[in-house]
């Protein structure tokens, strides 16, 4: 809207329907002959310059991490294995929402050995692929990965496709996640269901803020960096392109800054009491 504004006024001098004063509260008016004489080009002719005098600045957004408390919370207040498994996916697995409605039953392999199943990935896994599907989940990233999962989420895994089978049987649509007590059941949970189900586990959890979705990947990210691991391994399982990628889903828990500040030693430590 400030370059739109400024466009409109300096169009408005050029065709003399406003004083080139206006010009002057616009910009901070220059020319050539303060520049380097390298800065000044071939053209030795005095030319001008403009600087805009206002620049909006933005805010920076607030991002911030689910805690372990506040996932443990939600998790506590699943009341079937269907959605312990997907505060899992989001927060121990660290996928999107739609990345986690957009998986197939075909994409799980958690078993030890899955050359049975035709790969040869060793150790239970995700395949994470970018299709289209009829709940209008999709992957944002572009290129497929494989995402390696722990103990836990084979646990939530078996249990959900235990409670599955005996609401549906065999029956039901591919998809992982699906309708298990209202609306078409089998057919596949969309996006949107999976973030409502993040607020209702926020309220039942008694949280004093909202967690998202989002903020429970986040978590995942900066649990696997506070562990140890490197910014490359973040980045290749949050199944982003570039290591700096995942910077921003990188957030120091706050135990973790506490111990930072706490293990830098005292001057006392260093140089001996009395010494200076």
């Amino acid at each position: 809207m400030l370059s739109a504004t400024r466009g409109f006024l300096s169009y408005a001098v050029s065709i003399a329907e406003v004083p080139r004063s206006v010009l002057g509260q616009l910009y901070e008016l220059g020319d050539s002959r303060d520049l380097p004489a390298e800065a000044q080009g071939e053209d030795s002719g005095l030319f001008y310059r403009l600087r805009a005098r206002h620049r909006l600045q933005e805010p920076e957004t607030e991002v911030d991490r689910a805690s372990d408390e506040e996932i443990v919370g939600m998790f506590m207040e699943c009341r079937c294995a269907r959605d312990r498994l997907v505060v899992l996916l989001l927060g121990r697995v660290g996928l999107r929402r739609g990345q986690a409605a957009g998986l197939h039953r075909s994409d799980c392999h958690m078993l030890a050995d899955s050359r049975a199943l035709g790969c040869d990935y060793k150790g239970p896994h995700i395949h994470v692929r970018r299709r289209e599907n009829a709940n209008g989940a999709w992957s944002k990233s572009r290129e497929s990965w494989i995402q390696p999962v722990d103990f836990l989420v084979v646990q939530a895994y078996d249990q959900y496709a235990d409670e599955r089978f005996a609401l549906l049987g065999a029956g039901g649509s591919d998809f992982l996640l699906v309708n298990l007590f209202r609306g078409v059941l089998g057919a596949p949970m969309t996006p949107e269901a999976i973030y409502e189900l993040f607020e209702r586990l926020t309220r039942r959890a008694g949280l004093s803020r909202k967690v998202g979705p989002h903020m429970a990947r986040r978590a995942f990210g900066s649990n696997v960096s506070d562990a140890g691991g490197e910014l490359d391994e973040v980045q290749a399982l949050l199944g982003q392109k570039h290591p700096e990628s995942a910077r921003p889903y990188v957030i120091p828990d706050r135990a973790r800054l506490r111990e930072a500040v706490e293990r830098v030693p005292s001057p006392r430590e260093l140089y001996g009491r009395g010494e200076r």
